[in-house]
C-alpha cells in the first residue's frame, strides 16, 4: 500500500509542471489551451485569462476552472482537475455554440 501511495504521489508531482499560480504554471496552461483550441487558441487564452487568470483551481460560486464553466455545463461537456481536461471540456462547449457568447469574457 505504501508503494502505491508513493507511486501516486510521484505521478501527481510530475503531472503538475509548476506551482499553481506561478508564471510557469500560467505559461503551461496557456500552451495547453492553445493546443486544444488550435486556430482559436489565442482567443481562448484571452478568455481563460479574463475568467480565471489561467488558474485551474479558480472558483466563483458554481463556476470553476480555467474557463469558469458552471455545473450544468460541466455535466454536459466534461470537467477535470487539470488544464487538459478543462480545456477539452471548454472546447466542446465552444464548438457547440460556435463562438464565445457563452462566456462573460470575450477575446
Amino acid at each position: 500500500m505504501r508503494v502505491l501511495g508513493a507511486i501516486l504521489l510521484a505521478c501527481l508531482t510530475f503531472a503538475t509542471p509548476a506551482t499553481a499560480g506561478s508564471p510557469a504554471q500560467h505559461n503551461y496552461n496557456a500552451s495547453v489551451i492553445r493546443h486544444v483550441f488550435k486556430g482559436y487558441g489565442d482567443q481562448a487564452v484571452r478568455v481563460a485569462w479574463c475568467e480565471s487568470r489561467l488558474e485551474v483551481w479558480a472558483q466563483n460560486g458554481q463556476y470553476h476552472g480555467l474557463f469558469q464553466m458552471g455545473s450544468s455545463e460541466r455535466a454536459i461537456y466534461g470537467d477535470g482537475w487539470n488544464a487538459w481536461a478543462q480545456s477539452r471540456a471548454a472546447y466542446r462547449y465552444f464548438i457547440h455554440g460556435h463562438d464565445w457568447h457563452q462566456w462573460s469574457c470575450k477575446p
